[in-house]
């Protein structure tokens, strides 16, 4: 007997908060070593946000992964 499983569309959305997450971290520990001249660049925003999203997202795909048995 084949059993249909039902993927959330939670999973969908914390993958892509995760890949967007380490993307934009991944691009402020570039522009960490070449900082910009903007008004508040020392305090490194793309490294936070993609942080917390790469955290956020990584909470999402866990909680909704497809085949968890709920």
């Amino acid at each position: 007997m084949h059993k249909d499983v039902i993927i959330p569309v939670w999973f969908f959305v914390g993958v892509l908060l995760l890949v967007y997450g380490i993307l934009i971290c991944a691009s402020g520990l570039v522009e960490w070593s070449a900082p910009q001249t903007t008004t508040l660049a020392e305090l490194h925003a793309p490294v936070w946000w993609g942080g917390l999203l790469t955290v956020v997202g990584a909470v999402y795909t866990a909680l909704f992964r497809p085949g968890r048995g709920r």
